[in-house]
């Protein structure tokens, strides 16, 4: 395919090409090559081992798979189960779809530019698989579609990209859990995706990071909102990792197109977190919302966040929020970028600790210092993500439960 080869060149020259922003990672120390996996059926996902079957349940995937409207799980660098349960959605792997479907060209690296740096390029030149996620025009997606990018190979650095697509007048929900082996200690997670939110669309996209403690992951992605779309995107990660750095970008270019994404992070001792979003609103009646969540246990957080109103009649707000429990740094860094007169634009943050007449309070209502504790992190946590359908909130509650132990 002529295009590919135009990719592949400027991935060539882009290989050695820093990131903007993060601790530099050597990719040399990883191993890109495939790893052998033998396809599953519905009941070899039942018959997973049980540790293997708990990191999959907190990364959001269902082996049951009920609530579901598809599966697609990545193990390695092999897609092993991929099937949709609703007409009118499709789910196929981003190898197979390249091959197979002439309009997937028409969205591969159209958003994400393919010499971003040195990890955009890599993910080319070194493409595993990955996923393409349609719905197609006015079709709704009664449960969610789910999707896992799983490591099990010590080592190893995982290249993913995918697409998704909601269709005019569609509605989309998808899960994507990331995590690794239970045994798995060290590995590189690099990963692309391009969101299309298309006419009177709706994207609900929620992402579950579960990694091991030294695990680096690179994720690149940019959104396209047109007129009355709209992209709501979730992001958790509260188990440890040795490094996060993402700068998700959202394009509203449609008149009334919306984008909220909500982060709730927790970091580890020796866990390095670079995270944030960046929105940018085109057109008159655009609104956006960032909202974060962060606690640092001793690792480092820097909170991003970027509002660019380039037209009148916008509203965006920004709302980051830190807790440091015992030790680290959260960096609060919100920006608001204001173009033409008439925008509307606000941002509030705040660092702190939790209040000691609060646990006294509440110990004085029967809790222990640890439950006390425990119930004012879960309130922090407890973000408010409109729109989200029931699963989905609900298994972002699961993983605010399962997290609240290690965080005590």
């Amino acid at each position: 395919m002529h295009y590919r080869a135009e990719l592949l060149e400027k991935a060539k020259r882009a290989i050695n090409k820093k990131a903007a922003l993060g601790p530099d990672v050597d990719l040399q120390e990883f191993e890109k090559a495939g790893v052998a996996h033998k396809e599953l059926t519905d009941q070899d996902l039942l018959r997973l081992p049980e540790e293997e079957k708990k990191q999959l349940i907190m990364s959001g995937l269902d082996p049951t798979e009920e609530q579901r409207s598809g599966t697609f799980f990545q193990m390695d660098t092999k897609t092993v189960y991929c099937d949709v349960k609703q007409k009118g959605v499709e789910v196929i792997p981003i190898r197979v779809a390249l091959q197979e479907y002439e309009w997937v060209k028409d969205y591969y690296w159209k958003l994400v530019s393919v010499d971003v740096d040195k990890y955009t390029a890599s993910v080319e030149l070194n493409l595993h698989d990955g996923y393409v996620i349609r719905a197609l025009p006015g079709t709704r997606s009664v449960y969610p579609i789910q999707a896992c990018l799983y490591l099990g190979k010590e080592g190893l650095q995982q290249n993913v990209h995918n697409i998704i697509i909601a269709e005019e007048g569609s509605e989309l929900h998808i899960i994507n859990g990331c995590t690794t082996s239970p045994h798995l200690k060290r590995g590189a997670h690099l990963g692309v995706t391009e969101y299309y939110v298309k006419k009177n669309a709706k994207l609900t996209f929620t992402m579950i990071h579960n990694w091991a403690e030294d695990m680096v992951v690179r994720p690149r992605s940019v959104a396209r909102v047109e007129e009355g779309g709209l992209f709501l995107n979730n992001y958790i990660c509260m188990k440890p990792v040795k490094s996060v750095q993402m700068y998700p970008t959202t394009q509203l270019v449609g008149e009334n197109a919306v984008a909220r994404l909500y982060s709730i992070i927790v970091g580890s001792p020796g866990s390095e977190h670079d995270v944030g979003g960046r929105v940018y609103l085109k057109k008159p009646g655009c609104r956006a919302e960032i909202v974060s969540r962060t606690i640092s246990n001793g690792g480092k957080i820097i909170a991003r966040g970027h509002l660019i109103g380039e037209v009148p009649e916008i509203k965006a707000h920004l709302e980051c929020k830190g807790l440091i429990l015992k030790g680290g740094v959260i960096h609060a860094i919100p920006e608001l970028e204001g173009h033409a007169e008439g925008v509307e634009m606000s941002h509030e943050a705040a660092v702190g600790k939790i209040a000691q007449e609060q646990i006294t309070y509440l110990m004085s209502r029967g809790l222990s210092e640890e439950q006390a504790t425990s119930t004012i992190v879960r309130g922090f946590l407890s973000v408010d993500m409109p729109g989200l359908p029931y699963q989905l909130k609900a298994e972002i509650d699961k993983a605010i439960e399962a997290s609240d132990k290690d965080m005590m």
